[in-house]
Protein backbone atom coordinates (compact mmCIF):
# COMPACT_ATOMS: atom_id res chain seq x y z
CA UNK A 1 0.00 0.00 0.00
CA UNK A 2 1.44 3.35 -1.22
CA UNK A 3 1.35 5.91 1.62
CA UNK A 4 -0.72 8.77 -0.14
CA UNK A 5 -2.51 10.69 3.08
CA UNK A 6 -1.16 14.03 4.15
CA UNK A 7 -2.03 16.19 7.45
CA UNK A 8 -1.59 19.61 7.06
CA UNK A 9 -1.80 21.55 10.67
CA UNK A 10 -2.25 25.61 10.86
CA UNK A 11 -1.63 26.00 14.46
CA UNK A 12 -2.42 29.13 15.99
CA UNK A 13 -2.02 30.53 19.52
CA UNK A 14 -5.56 29.38 20.39
CA UNK A 15 -6.31 27.41 17.64
CA UNK A 16 -5.49 24.58 15.19
CA UNK A 17 -6.87 24.12 11.75
CA UNK A 18 -6.37 20.73 9.95
CA UNK A 19 -7.33 18.91 7.09
CA UNK A 20 -6.58 15.24 5.71
CA UNK A 21 -5.95 14.82 2.21
CA UNK A 22 -5.53 11.98 0.14
CA UNK A 23 -2.99 12.96 -2.95
CA UNK A 24 -3.93 10.38 -4.90
CA UNK A 25 -6.72 11.92 -6.05
CA UNK A 26 -6.11 15.41 -4.31
CA UNK A 27 -9.31 14.44 -2.60
CA UNK A 28 -10.49 15.81 1.45
CA UNK A 29 -11.21 13.15 3.40
CA UNK A 30 -11.80 15.21 6.84
CA UNK A 31 -11.49 19.07 8.52
CA UNK A 32 -11.83 20.42 11.59
CA UNK A 33 -10.99 22.91 13.83
CA UNK A 34 -9.59 23.43 17.48
CA UNK A 35 -10.50 26.54 18.86
CA UNK A 36 -9.98 28.46 22.28
CA UNK A 37 -7.68 26.42 23.22
CA UNK A 38 -6.40 27.26 27.19
CA UNK A 39 -10.11 28.15 28.00
CA UNK A 40 -13.25 26.05 30.17
CA UNK A 41 -15.09 27.12 26.45
CA UNK A 42 -12.88 25.08 23.78
CA UNK A 43 -14.55 23.95 20.99
CA UNK A 44 -13.59 21.26 18.34
CA UNK A 45 -15.22 21.13 15.09
CA UNK A 46 -14.73 17.93 12.91
CA UNK A 47 -16.17 17.31 10.08
CA UNK A 48 -15.60 13.48 8.44
CA UNK A 49 -16.04 14.40 4.37
CA UNK A 50 -15.51 10.06 3.65
CA UNK A 51 -18.06 7.23 4.33
CA UNK A 52 -21.05 9.06 5.51
CA UNK A 53 -20.07 10.61 8.87
CA UNK A 54 -21.62 13.66 10.51
CA UNK A 55 -20.42 16.60 11.29
CA UNK A 56 -19.76 16.65 14.94
CA UNK A 57 -19.06 19.46 17.74
CA UNK A 58 -17.46 18.81 21.27
CA UNK A 59 -17.23 21.91 23.76
CA UNK A 60 -15.35 21.61 27.24
CA UNK A 61 -11.42 23.00 28.46
CA UNK A 62 -8.75 21.85 25.79
CA UNK A 63 -5.63 22.38 27.93
CA UNK A 64 -3.02 23.19 25.25
CA UNK A 65 -2.02 22.19 22.13
CA UNK A 66 -0.82 19.02 22.80
CA UNK A 67 -4.20 18.29 24.36
CA UNK A 68 -6.02 19.59 21.07
CA UNK A 69 -3.76 17.52 18.61
CA UNK A 70 -4.18 14.35 20.71
CA UNK A 71 -8.55 15.12 20.30
CA UNK A 72 -7.89 15.35 16.79
CA UNK A 73 -6.51 12.41 16.39
CA UNK A 74 -9.07 10.76 18.61
CA UNK A 75 -11.74 12.33 16.23
CA UNK A 76 -9.95 11.16 12.75
CA UNK A 77 -9.44 7.50 14.57
CA UNK A 78 -13.03 7.00 15.15
CA UNK A 79 -13.76 7.85 11.49
CA UNK A 80 -11.16 5.17 10.44
CA UNK A 81 -8.88 8.04 9.64
CA UNK A 82 -6.20 7.98 12.65
CA UNK A 83 -2.78 8.99 12.83
CA UNK A 84 -1.31 5.95 13.11
CA UNK A 85 -2.93 4.63 9.70
CA UNK A 86 0.11 3.47 7.17
CA UNK A 87 -1.64 5.34 4.65
CA UNK A 88 -0.43 8.66 5.94
CA UNK A 89 2.75 9.76 4.02
CA UNK A 90 3.63 13.00 6.42
CA UNK A 91 1.87 16.22 8.02
CA UNK A 92 2.08 19.22 6.54
CA UNK A 93 2.82 22.30 8.91
CA UNK A 94 1.82 25.92 7.63
CA UNK A 95 4.81 28.08 8.88
CA UNK A 96 4.46 31.79 8.52
CA UNK A 97 7.45 33.13 8.25
CA UNK A 98 10.87 31.62 7.02
CA UNK A 99 13.34 34.39 6.74
CA UNK A 100 15.78 34.40 3.80
CA UNK A 101 17.01 30.52 5.03
CA UNK A 102 13.77 28.60 3.83
CA UNK A 103 12.72 29.09 0.50
CA UNK A 104 10.84 25.55 -0.55
CA UNK A 105 9.14 23.03 1.76
CA UNK A 106 11.73 21.51 4.26
CA UNK A 107 11.72 18.28 5.96
CA UNK A 108 11.61 19.44 10.13
CA UNK A 109 14.67 18.14 11.88
CA UNK A 110 16.66 19.55 15.57
CA UNK A 111 18.26 21.82 13.14
CA UNK A 112 15.82 23.23 11.09
CA UNK A 113 13.16 23.04 14.22
CA UNK A 114 16.18 25.83 16.11
CA UNK A 115 15.99 27.82 13.13
CA UNK A 116 12.55 28.63 12.48
CA UNK A 117 12.71 29.16 16.28
CA UNK A 118 15.48 32.00 15.63
CA UNK A 119 12.89 33.57 13.24
CA UNK A 120 10.63 34.48 15.87
CA UNK A 121 11.44 37.95 16.37
CA UNK A 122 10.11 38.28 12.40
CA UNK A 123 6.83 37.03 13.28
CA UNK A 124 6.26 37.13 16.83
CA UNK A 125 2.81 36.30 16.62
CA UNK A 126 2.82 33.30 14.22
CA UNK A 127 5.77 31.23 14.58
CA UNK A 128 5.82 30.47 18.28
CA UNK A 129 2.57 28.79 17.54
CA UNK A 130 3.19 27.61 14.39
CA UNK A 131 6.29 25.75 16.20
CA UNK A 132 4.49 24.59 18.99
CA UNK A 133 2.38 22.62 16.10
CA UNK A 134 5.40 20.65 14.97
CA UNK A 135 6.78 20.02 18.62
CA UNK A 136 3.30 18.68 19.27
CA UNK A 137 2.94 16.64 16.04
CA UNK A 138 6.48 15.32 16.23
CA UNK A 139 5.67 13.85 19.51
CA UNK A 140 2.96 12.39 18.56
CA UNK A 141 4.26 10.71 15.57
CA UNK A 142 7.61 11.22 15.08
CA UNK A 143 8.54 8.15 12.87
CA UNK A 144 6.77 10.42 9.71
CA UNK A 145 8.01 12.98 8.11
CA UNK A 146 7.40 16.48 9.25
CA UNK A 147 7.34 19.27 6.74
CA UNK A 148 7.50 23.03 7.10
CA UNK A 149 5.66 25.10 4.25
CA UNK A 150 6.55 28.91 4.80
CA UNK A 151 3.89 31.73 3.84
CA UNK A 152 7.46 33.67 2.66
CA UNK A 153 8.44 30.82 0.94
CA UNK A 154 6.53 32.20 -2.61
CA UNK A 155 8.02 35.97 -2.53
CA UNK A 156 11.59 34.58 -1.97
CA UNK A 157 11.83 34.52 -5.64
CA UNK A 158 11.66 39.04 -5.45
CA UNK A 159 14.59 40.57 -7.04
CA UNK A 160 16.61 43.17 -4.45
CA UNK A 161 15.33 45.73 -6.42
CA UNK A 162 11.77 44.62 -5.26
CA UNK A 163 12.70 42.97 -1.87
CA UNK A 164 14.90 45.81 -0.57
CA UNK A 165 14.23 48.88 1.57
CA UNK A 166 16.39 52.31 0.86
CA UNK A 167 18.07 51.73 4.46
CA UNK A 168 21.76 52.20 5.87
CA UNK A 169 22.52 48.50 4.08
CA UNK A 170 24.70 47.57 6.70
CA UNK A 171 21.80 48.28 9.79
CA UNK A 172 19.41 46.45 7.07
CA UNK A 173 21.35 43.84 7.01
CA UNK A 174 22.05 43.24 10.62
CA UNK A 175 18.64 43.34 11.74
CA UNK A 176 17.17 41.18 8.88
CA UNK A 177 15.19 44.05 7.49
CA UNK A 178 13.60 43.71 4.05
CA UNK A 179 10.52 42.88 2.30
CA UNK A 180 9.70 38.91 2.38
CA UNK A 181 5.53 39.01 1.50
CA UNK A 182 3.26 36.47 3.11
CA UNK A 183 -0.18 34.50 2.00
CA UNK A 184 2.69 32.94 -0.56
CA UNK A 185 1.22 29.37 -0.35
CA UNK A 186 -2.31 31.04 -1.83
CA UNK A 187 -0.34 33.70 -4.12
CA UNK A 188 1.04 30.21 -5.55
CA UNK A 189 -2.28 28.28 -5.91
CA UNK A 190 -4.26 31.03 -7.25
CA UNK A 191 -1.47 32.18 -9.94
CA UNK A 192 -1.07 28.55 -11.40
CA UNK A 193 -4.79 27.65 -11.22
CA UNK A 194 -5.33 30.73 -13.10
CA UNK A 195 -3.60 29.93 -15.59
CA UNK A 196 -5.27 26.76 -15.99
CA UNK A 197 -8.49 28.34 -16.18
CA UNK A 198 -7.05 30.61 -19.17
CA UNK A 199 -5.51 27.16 -21.07
CA UNK A 200 -1.98 28.11 -20.31
CA UNK A 201 0.82 26.64 -18.62
CA UNK A 202 2.12 29.23 -15.50
CA UNK A 203 5.17 29.65 -17.57
CA UNK A 204 2.69 31.79 -20.16
CA UNK A 205 1.22 34.22 -17.77
CA UNK A 206 1.62 37.46 -15.85
CA UNK A 207 -0.88 37.43 -13.18
CA UNK A 208 -1.79 40.27 -10.79
CA UNK A 209 -3.03 38.27 -7.87
CA UNK A 210 -5.12 39.85 -5.27
CA UNK A 211 -6.22 38.03 -2.22
CA UNK A 212 -8.78 40.00 -0.16
CA UNK A 213 -9.59 38.21 3.07
CA UNK A 214 -9.02 40.16 7.02
CA UNK A 215 -5.85 39.98 5.37
CA UNK A 216 -5.10 41.17 2.46
CA UNK A 217 -1.98 41.41 0.02
CA UNK A 218 -1.04 41.54 -3.78
CA UNK A 219 1.32 40.02 -5.94
CA UNK A 220 2.48 40.55 -9.60
CA UNK A 221 3.51 36.76 -10.53
CA UNK A 222 5.48 36.66 -14.21
CA UNK A 223 5.68 33.19 -15.92
CA UNK A 224 4.64 31.77 -12.07
CA UNK A 225 7.42 33.11 -10.37
CA UNK A 226 6.72 36.32 -7.93
CA UNK A 227 8.67 38.89 -9.13
CA UNK A 228 6.56 41.65 -6.22
CA UNK A 229 4.11 41.32 -3.32
CA UNK A 230 2.74 44.09 -1.27
CA UNK A 231 3.40 42.92 2.16
CA UNK A 232 7.32 43.09 3.74
CA UNK A 233 9.23 42.99 6.70
CA UNK A 234 5.63 41.69 8.17
CA UNK A 235 2.00 41.52 7.28
CA UNK A 236 1.56 45.04 8.08
CA UNK A 237 2.64 46.54 4.59
CA UNK A 238 0.41 47.20 1.54
CA UNK A 239 -3.36 47.08 1.60
CA UNK A 240 -6.49 48.21 3.63
CA UNK A 241 -7.16 45.43 5.61
CA UNK A 242 -9.64 44.48 7.97
CA UNK A 243 -7.69 45.52 10.82
CA UNK A 244 -3.88 46.71 9.49
CA UNK A 245 -3.04 50.03 8.13
CA UNK A 246 -1.24 49.21 5.53
CA UNK A 247 1.25 51.62 3.54
CA UNK A 248 1.70 54.55 5.98
CA UNK A 249 4.15 57.06 6.48
CA UNK A 250 6.69 55.65 8.86
CA UNK A 251 6.80 58.82 10.44
CA UNK A 252 3.24 58.90 11.78
CA UNK A 253 4.87 56.40 14.05
CA UNK A 254 7.27 58.45 15.31
CA UNK A 255 4.42 61.46 15.46
CA UNK A 256 2.45 59.22 17.53
CA UNK A 257 5.29 58.65 20.26
CA UNK A 258 6.03 62.46 20.53
CA UNK A 259 2.68 64.13 20.10
CA UNK A 260 0.91 61.93 21.35
CA UNK A 261 2.94 60.05 24.33
CA UNK A 262 2.19 56.19 22.85
CA UNK A 263 4.53 53.73 23.58
CA UNK A 264 5.63 51.01 21.00
CA UNK A 265 3.20 48.44 22.06
CA UNK A 266 0.75 50.86 22.16
CA UNK A 267 1.40 51.82 18.08
CA UNK A 268 2.02 48.21 17.41
CA UNK A 269 -1.57 47.37 18.35
CA UNK A 270 -3.36 50.53 17.24
CA UNK A 271 -1.41 49.41 13.55
CA UNK A 272 -1.90 45.99 13.74
CA UNK A 273 -5.58 45.65 15.12
CA UNK A 274 -7.36 49.23 15.57
CA UNK A 275 -6.99 50.49 12.13
CA UNK A 276 -7.50 49.58 8.50
CA UNK A 277 -11.38 49.34 7.59
CA UNK A 278 -12.60 48.56 11.71
CA UNK A 279 -10.09 52.07 12.46
CA UNK A 280 -11.93 53.68 9.51
CA UNK A 281 -15.28 52.90 10.47
CA UNK A 282 -15.57 50.84 13.41
CA UNK A 283 -16.40 47.32 11.16
CA UNK A 284 -14.20 45.22 9.65
CA UNK A 285 -16.67 42.80 8.17
CA UNK A 286 -16.95 43.81 4.21
CA UNK A 287 -20.14 42.37 4.05
CA UNK A 288 -21.92 44.84 7.21
CA UNK A 289 -19.65 47.56 5.80
CA UNK A 290 -21.33 47.41 1.85
CA UNK A 291 -24.86 47.46 3.92
CA UNK A 292 -23.93 50.49 5.88
CA UNK A 293 -22.94 52.28 2.89
CA UNK A 294 -26.08 51.24 0.89
CA UNK A 295 -27.98 52.72 3.66
CA UNK A 296 -26.30 56.25 3.62
CA UNK A 297 -23.67 55.78 6.53
CA UNK A 298 -20.87 57.96 5.31
CA UNK A 299 -17.76 56.42 7.30
CA UNK A 300 -18.50 53.30 5.64
CA UNK A 301 -18.17 54.72 2.24
CA UNK A 302 -15.38 56.80 3.09
CA UNK A 303 -13.50 52.92 4.31
CA UNK A 304 -14.77 51.24 1.13
CA UNK A 305 -13.82 54.12 -0.83
CA UNK A 306 -10.29 54.02 0.65
CA UNK A 307 -10.00 50.01 0.93
CA UNK A 308 -10.50 50.19 -3.45
CA UNK A 309 -8.50 53.60 -3.62
CA UNK A 310 -5.58 51.49 -2.77
CA UNK A 311 -6.51 48.05 -4.73
CA UNK A 312 -6.55 50.54 -7.83
CA UNK A 313 -3.01 51.48 -6.96
CA UNK A 314 -1.83 47.96 -6.52
CA UNK A 315 -2.95 46.93 -10.09
CA UNK A 316 -1.75 50.09 -11.57
CA UNK A 317 1.83 49.52 -9.50
CA UNK A 318 2.11 46.05 -10.77
CA UNK A 319 0.81 46.54 -14.38
CA UNK A 320 3.49 48.91 -14.48
CA UNK A 321 5.37 46.27 -12.89
CA UNK A 322 4.70 42.94 -15.16
CA UNK A 323 4.37 45.10 -18.66
CA UNK A 324 2.17 43.11 -19.71
CA UNK A 325 -0.70 41.42 -17.93
CA UNK A 326 -2.96 38.24 -19.10
CA UNK A 327 -5.41 38.46 -15.65
CA UNK A 328 -6.33 39.99 -12.06
CA UNK A 329 -7.68 37.97 -10.40
CA UNK A 330 -9.62 38.14 -7.06
CA UNK A 331 -9.11 35.52 -4.21
CA UNK A 332 -9.92 34.77 -0.36
CA UNK A 333 -13.27 35.67 1.36
CA UNK A 334 -13.63 38.93 0.29
CA UNK A 335 -12.00 38.90 -3.10
CA UNK A 336 -14.34 35.55 -3.95
CA UNK A 337 -17.68 36.95 -2.69
CA UNK A 338 -18.21 40.53 -2.75
CA UNK A 339 -19.12 41.94 -6.37
CA UNK A 340 -19.27 45.30 -5.22
CA UNK A 341 -15.84 45.18 -4.50
CA UNK A 342 -14.57 43.50 -7.82
CA UNK A 343 -16.45 45.90 -9.36
CA UNK A 344 -15.17 49.05 -7.95
CA UNK A 345 -11.93 48.09 -8.29
CA UNK A 346 -11.80 47.28 -11.82
CA UNK A 347 -13.78 50.58 -12.59
CA UNK A 348 -12.33 53.26 -14.51
CA UNK A 349 -9.12 50.85 -15.66
CA UNK A 350 -10.24 50.08 -18.65
CA UNK A 351 -7.08 52.20 -20.11
CA UNK A 352 -5.12 49.24 -18.60
CA UNK A 353 -6.98 46.72 -20.49
CA UNK A 354 -9.87 45.75 -17.65
CA UNK A 355 -13.32 45.77 -18.40
CA UNK A 356 -16.19 43.27 -16.17
CA UNK A 357 -18.80 41.44 -17.61
CA UNK A 358 -21.47 42.71 -14.86
CA UNK A 359 -23.75 39.73 -15.16
CA UNK A 360 -20.90 37.51 -14.65
CA UNK A 361 -19.49 39.43 -11.87
CA UNK A 362 -22.62 38.49 -9.84
CA UNK A 363 -22.83 35.43 -9.97
CA UNK A 364 -21.54 33.20 -6.55
CA UNK A 365 -20.21 30.27 -7.96
CA UNK A 366 -17.48 27.77 -5.84
CA UNK A 367 -15.76 27.43 -8.72
CA UNK A 368 -12.71 29.51 -10.85
CA UNK A 369 -14.25 31.55 -13.49
CA UNK A 370 -13.88 34.78 -15.70
CA UNK A 371 -15.77 38.02 -14.98
CA UNK A 372 -14.64 40.02 -17.85
CA UNK A 373 -15.70 40.96 -20.84
CA UNK A 374 -15.53 38.55 -23.76
CA UNK A 375 -13.20 41.57 -25.86
CA UNK A 376 -11.23 42.81 -22.79
CA UNK A 377 -7.26 42.82 -23.53
CA UNK A 378 -7.10 41.84 -19.68
CA UNK A 379 -8.46 38.65 -17.98
CA UNK A 380 -10.43 39.09 -14.69
CA UNK A 381 -11.17 36.12 -13.04
CA UNK A 382 -12.39 34.62 -9.63
CA UNK A 383 -10.66 31.86 -8.22
CA UNK A 384 -11.53 30.49 -4.85
CA UNK A 385 -8.21 30.05 -2.73
CA UNK A 386 -6.71 26.24 -1.40
CA UNK A 387 -4.48 26.65 0.85
CA UNK A 388 -4.58 23.39 2.18
CA UNK A 389 -4.33 21.83 -1.18
CA UNK A 390 -1.35 24.00 -2.32
CA UNK A 391 0.20 22.98 1.29
CA UNK A 392 -0.44 19.23 0.95
CA UNK A 393 0.99 19.47 -2.73
CA UNK A 394 3.87 20.86 -1.98
CA UNK A 395 4.28 17.91 0.80
CA UNK A 396 3.62 15.51 -0.90
CA UNK A 397 5.55 16.13 -3.57
CA UNK A 398 8.74 16.81 -1.32
CA UNK A 399 8.47 13.15 0.21
CA UNK A 400 8.14 11.14 -3.13
CA UNK A 401 10.71 12.86 -4.55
Amino acid sequence: MTASRVLVLNSGSSSVKYQLLDMADRSRLAVGLVERIGEETSRLVHEPLIGGGEKRELSGPIADHGAALRAVAAELAADGLGLDSPELAAVGHRVVHGGTRFTRPTVIDDEVLAEIRSLVPLAPLHNPANITGIEVARSLRGDLPQVAVFDTAFHSTMPESAARYALDAATAEKYAVRRYGFHGTSHAYVSRATAALLGKAPEEVNVIVLHLGNGASASAVRGGVCVDTSMGLTPLEGLVMGTRSGDLDPAVIFHLARVGGLSIDEIDALLNKKSGLLGLCGDNDMREILRRAGEGDASARLAFETYVHRLKKYIGAYSAVLGRVDAVVFTAGVGENAAAVREAAVDGLAELGLALDLEANAVRSPEPRLISTEYARVAVAVVPTDEELEIATQVYALVTA
